[in-house]
């Protein structure tokens, strides 16, 4: 007689109770579709919750945006190297094992990061969080595509998306409000209720599914992919840095460049010759979904690579609180959510290349936008831009992945979701990396200029040095000598602000020019209906 584990009778009461949760059952799907959109949340939750928190947490640790920055890489590039991996070890030891084992790693990620006492420790429980949301997002996306037949699969990616996009518009409210009231740590700390409701919602709900024809470990693959992102991060992030006074001509930025590309070049051979590659790069054969990732690429590093900006110029130079800085994004991810529905639907019904080319130019407008900012720039102004941002995005994001996988059989839907949300993660972290670098170096640039223009002999400053000595001896009960010298700090520190914004503007328009680009590729996605049909084999 065969033996029945207590948990396994536990599960078997459970769903005998709650009829929904049977596999047989019409609302399966649906039940684990929430089960899903429970660990989404919470991944993406950390990404954009963490970003109104960056100021308090570089003044915690003493530290500088070319330090801080990897808090965000860490997360996204531990996300781009697991993403690959997690499509393999599903297959290999069952889908639901390995969804439970990423919440699992996310959840112990958050609580290392809410007791980090520096920030290298910080980075490294990032990294532990990052692991976790690799396994998380590509195989939830899987898992969802699997269950729900072709004509239902656009509206449930669609519900999928409403997830990230409530913790688009959540997160960073919610990570201010934390902030200002209590300490940068809860943010992290918030994550750990909404793990255990989803490891606990996991056990319950989801069957075990596994893949028969699972091959051997892509060995080579993973060891040159973890060399090759890594270094090509890290050299793209320190050629600027405060702390390189060679710049990009520093021989340990041109060996890792130098390692990185030897790396690429192993990592893609590899893929194309072994049987059973880590990342099925063959798969870019298929038209629509290698078009697609050219298309998520360029989007993720303008988009992604921009997130962190308008936080840090809310906040250094509007002076926001981070509670303030949080709320400005809620209605991002509300409208978000409602659009990705419907995009999802009206993707299924119309051609979906009107629809994500239209979200490209408004995304690329929105940047467009910001790319003006100053310190006298007026609320609803910024605000405007962030609404055509959430109506961008959500009309973008599930017309893309519907396409996407459109032609690929089933077996194949781990491997398509993992190496699409690798393209998407490496662009997020390319885009961190090169605009972190390019913020710095534009704001040193305009720091340069504008101080080379300070003329202190000049009648327009000694008229307002004039003035600003006189405000602050009737005023702040300075003397004529003090009052001279706070009066030239306040000079040198507008002019410092002014440099900072203007980095600022030149970093949203770079993301423009960046996201603009991805409209080229969309005139080429097949949208015949024959061929949508056709089903798309790779050779084994």
């Amino acid at each position: 007689m065969r033996r029945v584990s207590p948990s396994h009778r536990i599960r078997r009461s459970v769903r005998k109770k709650i009829s929904g949760f049977h596999p047989q059952s019409e609302k399966y799907k649906w039940w684990v579709l929430t089960n899903i959109m429970i660990g989404t949340f919470m991944a993406v939750l950390d990404a954009t919750i963490v970003n109104v928190g960056l100021p308090k947490i570089m003044a915690s640790f003493g530290v500088s945006l070319d330090k801080i920055e990897w808090v965000l890489t860490a997360y996204m590039l531990a996300m781009a190297v697991m993403l690959p991996t997690s499509g393999w070890l599903a297959d290999k030891f069952g889908y639901k094992r390995m969804y439970f084992m990423g919440l699992l790693f996310f959840t112990m990620g958050s609580l290392l990061c809410g007791i980090s006492g520096n920030e290298d420790v910080l980075i490294i429980s990032r990294i532990i969080q990052g692991l976790g949301a690799g396994t998380i997002q590509p195989l939830g996306m899987a898992i969802i595509s699997r269950e729900f037949p072709p004509k239902q699969r656009g509206i449930a990616l669609g519900f999928w998306s409403i997830s990230a996009a409530a913790s688009v518009s959540f997160g960073p409210l919610i990570g201010g409000y934390l902030v200002d009231n209590f300490n940068w740590q809860l943010i992290f700390d918030v994550n750990i209720p909404v793990g255990i409701i989803g490891l606990i919602a996991t056990i319950v709900i989801q069957r075990e599914y596994k893949n028969k024809r699972v091959g051997k470990f892509d060995l080579t693959g993973f060891i040159s992919v973890i060399i090759f992102l890594p270094l090509l991060l890290f050299a793209l992030s320190e050629g600027n840095a405060a702390t390189n006074s060679e710049g990009w001509s520093a021989p340990y930025i041109l060996f890792c460049f130098g390692i990185s590309i030897i790396a690429m070049t192993v990592f893609i051979t590899t893929e194309l010759t072994v049987d059973k590659p880590l990342l099925d790069l063959r798969l870019f054969l298929n038209h629509n979904f290698g078009i697609v990732n050219i298309i998520i690429l360029i989007f993720s590093i303008g988009m992604f690579g921009s997130t962190f900006l308008l936080p840090l110029y809310l906040q250094n130079s509007l002076g926001y609180t981070a509670l303030q800085a949080g709320a400005v994004f809620l209605p991002v991810g509300i409208i978000q959510g409602l659009m990705a529905p419907i995009a999802g639907y009206a993707g299924d019904k119309s051609n979906p290349k009107i629809i994500i080319a239209a979200g490209v130019l408004l995304l690329t407008f929105s940047f467009y936008m910001n790319s003006s900012l100053s310190f006298l720039t007026e609320h609803d102004y910024i605000m405007t831009s962030l609404y055509i941002r959430g109506f961008a995005m959500g009309i973008i994001f599930t017309p893309l992945n519907t396409v996407s996988l459109a032609r690929l059989p089933r077996e194949k839907m781990a491997q398509a979701s993992g190496l699409t949300n690798t393209i998407r993660q490496l662009g997020a972290s390319l885009g961190v990396a090169i605009l972190a670098t390019i913020l710095s170096s534009r704001v040193s640039f305009h720091s340069q200029i504008y101080n080379q223009s300070l003329n202190t002999r000049s009648t327009e400053y000694k008229k307002v040095s004039s003035n600003i000595n006189y405000y602050l001896i009737k005023n702040a009960g300075s003397n004529n000598i003090t009052g001279i010298r706070q009066g030239q700090t306040l000079i040198i520190s507008n002019i410092n602000k002014q440099a900072y914004i203007q980095g600022i503007d030149d970093d949203f328009l770079i993301a423009a020019i960046i996201t603009i680009l991805g409209v080229i590729p969309i005139i080429f996605i097949q949208t015949n209906k024959k061929k949508s049909n056709e089903s798309f084999k790779v050779k084994n």
